[in-house]
């Protein structure tokens, strides 16, 4: 599981944590029954406080997001289809809510901007809007 923490981003390093997993669980990078690192693996891996990894490990088991199984680490726990979808659409939801305000900002109006999303949509390889 690859997770990068940003100390500079201003978002408490236990939300990056808890929006990264979420999001590699949409994606289908952690699927229904894989384990999460233990807390003080990942702590060790990212150099952040292991109280922080279990309070991000507890908001995400009280969002019923990964389940607890006695003797094992914390697993993603299995979505019904409407639930995965769900989840899929609010990660591009949060995705795009940085490009809507950039939109705004910029005076593009909404016709154009949806033009341009379906632009890249439609390119071969979907783009990040970055140089490689």
């Amino acid at each position: 599981m690859l997770i990068s923490i940003d100390h500079h981003s201003g978002v408490p390093v236990y939300r990056q944590l808890m929006d990264q997993v979420k999001f590699h669980i949409a994606s289908g990078l952690l699927k229904p029954g894989d384990e999460l690192p233990s807390t003080r693996v990942l702590s060790a891996q990212l150099g952040v406080n292991p109280m922080t990894i279990s309070r991000s490990y507890s908001f995400l088991e009280k969002e019923q997001v990964v389940e607890r199984r006695r003797g094992m680490r914390l697993v993603v726990r299995a979505l019904g289809a409407g639930e995965a979808r769900s989840n899929k659409l609010d990660q591009l939801r949060r995705s795009l809510a940085s490009a809507v305000t950039i939109a705004r900002q910029c005076g593009i109006e909404n016709a154009e901007a949806v033009s341009v999303f379906k632009e890249l949509l439609q390119a071969p390889e979907a783009s990040d809007g970055r140089d490689r």
